[in-house]
């Protein structure tokens, strides 16, 4: 032991040192406490107060008694329970010689109660040409579904049991106010054969008015899907996705992806789509539709700047139909359409959407620029299957028209006299006034009222061109590339493999 540590005459030398060590510890206590009350290094107040309160940025959380959960929680107890399985038998086209079954062939897909009396929607890709329809709801009850309407050129359907329970509902939200980046939640019976249903996914909502895509003979005429990333299947289609308020804001429909699952690109039909078409569907199975009456080009860079326009949006009008809706409020050749019924328009395809989700007899507004001044017009719409069903009378006349088929399309010359009877200026081409269900044309997504300008290189002014093509072009396994007008007026590619 070091005698000398505790000796008489070295106390007061150690007294001041352990006075200032101890001194120096208080001192930097005090600096630490004051350090960390500044900075509110506390963690159990920084976790109350982050989960009591939405930080921007941060996954919100919901205090359900006294503790916390996702938001998702509460969206889905609602909404589950008004997601069905839908099963829909139809007829096989084509049945082997060695094949035993029944002749019938069963799909299967998604759909979600939206009145209280058991109307429900889906999609038209599910149901169609189905014989037999029966809808498995979350309880397990099983009944057999009435199609009440249907409409290929939205995808969507609407259908009917009689309930014998309560039936849960998912209100429609607005698809027109959501945005990029907010919540997407979707429901849906993925892989019906591994009994997977109303499995839930979550995402964001990636893009809106996505148009222009291709999913064979599915593809609908009208398309201005919202995507997402909340991961959809096969057997999703006609589940609901939702918003974080537990709104239905679309109604999923379909992916793209090389693989054939999900890869975070999903899309679904804006909610908004379906509101315009469903009263119709279920008065009167069908569907009315507005009808401007124009011809649509593309718009330049070089067009825009010259309209004094600080970006490349909007709509060019390269011809006015004599005598329709437009004509009649003075919308004019090289007129470039910014908005209709107070909707910005970006691209011809949601021009058609929106005008389609109008009624005849309906003023809609619709501004323009024209030689860099901006104004309004205000059209009344017109009917868009009175326009294409102009020629009704003279279809049950085969002595009026001309017809001849040519894969899975009846066609006819587009004459001055067939332009006069649909209200149309006249042009050389030819008109497709029919399509055959399942027919190389129909896998093509050609429609009826489509006007054929050019077949592979060759320009076509009547049926007779047609004809000569397809002889050179018969015994040919290539795919034949098609260069044709829209319904809606938009030029487009088109390719059939006969």
């Amino acid at each position: 032991m070091n005698r000398r540590f505790f000796s008489p005459e070295n106390r007061p030398t150690s007294t001041r040192q352990l006075l200032l060590v101890v001194s120096t510890a208080v001192i930097f206590v005090v600096v630490g406490l004051l350090i960390a009350s500044n900075l509110d290094l506390s963690a159990p107040t920084v976790a109350s107060d982050a989960a009591k309160q939405v930080i921007p940025g941060s996954l919100p959380l919901v205090e359900v008694d006294g503790e916390y959960q996702s938001p998702f929680v509460a969206v889905v107890e609602t909404a589950q329970a008004a997601v069905v399985h839908v099963s829909a038998q139809s007829r096989m086209d084509y049945t082997p010689w060695w094949y035993h079954g029944s002749g019938y062939s069963t799909s299967a897909g998604s759909g979600f109660f939206f009145r209280e009396d058991g109307y429900l929607l889906t999609n038209n890709h599910v149901v169609e040409d189905a014989e037999n329809l029966r809808v498995t709801t979350a309880s397990g009850y099983n009944y057999e579904a009435t199609l009440v309407g249907t409409d290929p050129l939205t995808d969507l359907a609407v259908l009917k049991i009689e309930p014998e329970e309560e039936v849960a509902v998912i209100p429609f939200g607005d698809s027109d106010a959501i945005k990029v980046g907010d919540w997407a939640i979707a429901i849906g019976n993925p892989f019906p054969q591994q009994g997977l249903d109303r499995t839930v996914t979550v995402g964001v909502i990636s893009a809106k008015g996505r148009s222009n895509l291709n999913f064979g003979r599915e593809t609908p005429a009208y398309q201005n899907y919202i995507q997402t990333d909340a991961s959809i299947n096969v057997g999703n289609s006609g589940g609901p996705l939702l918003n974080i308020k537990g709104e239905c804001i679309g109604v999923n429909a379909a992916i793209s992806s090389p693989t054939g699952g999900s890869v975070g690109i999903g899309f679904a039909i804006p909610i908004n789509l379906a509101r315009a078409v469903v009263p119709d569907l279920i008065a009167t199975g069908t569907v009315s539709r507005g009808w401007l009456g124009v011809w649509l080009g593309t718009l330049t860079e070089q067009e825009a700047r010259r309209q004094g326009l600080d970006a490349v949006r909007g709509v060019k009008i390269d011809s006015v139909i004599s005598g329709s809706p437009a004509a009649r409020a003075g919308i004019r050749n090289g007129d470039i359409i910014l908005s209709i019924n107070d909707q910005p328009v970006e691209n011809g395809s949601q021009l058609s959407v929106l005008v389609s989700q109008s009624r005849r007899g309906q003023p809609i507004p619709v501004e323009i620029v024209r030689d860099g001044e901006r104004m309004t017009v205000t059209p009344v719409m017109g009917d868009r299957d009175a326009f294409l069903t102009a020629l009704d009378g003279g279809r049950n006349s085969q002595d009026d028209f001309e017809v001849r088929n040519w894969l899975g399309m009846e066609l006819m010359d587009f004459s001055a006299e067939v332009a006069l009877a649909l209200g149309m200026e006249s042009e050389k081409g030819v008109y497709v006034r029919r399509i055959e269900p399942g027919s190389p044309a129909d896998r093509a997504s050609i429609s009826r009222g489509t006007i054929i300008l050019q077949v592979d290189k060759d320009i076509v002014a009547s049926i007779d061109d047609i004809e000569r093509i397809g002889r050179e072009l018969s015994g040919s396994s290539r795919r034949i590339p098609l260069i044709v007008v829209e319904p809606d007026g938009t030029v487009a590619r088109k390719v059939i493999r006969p």
